[in-house]
């Protein structure tokens, strides 16, 4: 049952749909643009804002689904198929494990996962993307929010129910996606980030 769940969860990650959106927009391989990514940013920069923003509630969506149809399963296996959808994501072997960085689909765990959290981090990407515009740096910030959101929920509000597998999975979650961003980190600290609208 639970290698069954965490299939499903990994399958329904790796549906590409930023790759599709493109792919079916333009006729072109997104992964030939730009980071490479097949998330939202990168998506918008190819095919326009609409593509971008309807590759977000996609992916969104898939991440959401993952953590609702293992809950109607098992509950405890939940925050596990989060982490396995975005997993899905970032390494699809349709696409040669090679994708996006799990921002969005993430965003859909969490907030199937940690609903109040999301606000957290959702205000944190706002806040930082409106003084730098830097769209990696905004992910960076609220990836890594969600699990210290929880932590201070659990202790300092209400203990959070299986709090231990779910700070896990949303560490491990934050972690991933983190990694994905290496080179945009490495960008960000050269000076040599692309700033989300602007031309470079």
């Amino acid at each position: 049952m639970i290698f069954a769940v965490l299939m499903i969860s990994y399958l329904l990650g790796s549906i590409p749909f930023g790759y599709l959106v493109v792919k079916l927009r333009t006729g072109s391989d997104i992964r030939d643009t730009g980071s490479g990514a097949t998330g939202a940013t990168n998506v918008s920069r190819k095919a326009g804002k609409a593509a971008g923003l309807v590759t977000l509630l996609l992916d969104l969506i898939k991440g959401y689904t993952a953590v609702f149809l293992a809950n109607q399963l098992d509950p405890e296996i939940a925050p596990w198929a989060g982490l396995t959808a975005i997993i899905g994501h970032c390494f699809p072997f349709w696409l040669g494990f090679r994708a996006g960085k799990g921002v969005a689909t993430g965003l859909g765990v969490f907030l199937a996962i940690a609903p109040w959290e999301v606000i957290a981090g959702v205000s944190i990407f706002a806040l930082i993307f409106w003084r730098t515009r830097y769209v990696s740096l905004s992910s960076i910030a609220a990836a890594l929010s969600i699990p210290i959101a929880l932590a201070l929920h659990h202790s300092l509000i209400h203990p959070i129910a299986d709090f231990k597998s779910i700070i896990a999975a949303a560490a491990l979650s934050s972690g991933l996606i983190i990694a994905k961003h290496s080179e945009n980190i490495r960008r960000l600290r050269s000076g040599t980030e692309n700033k989300f609208g602007v031309v470079p």
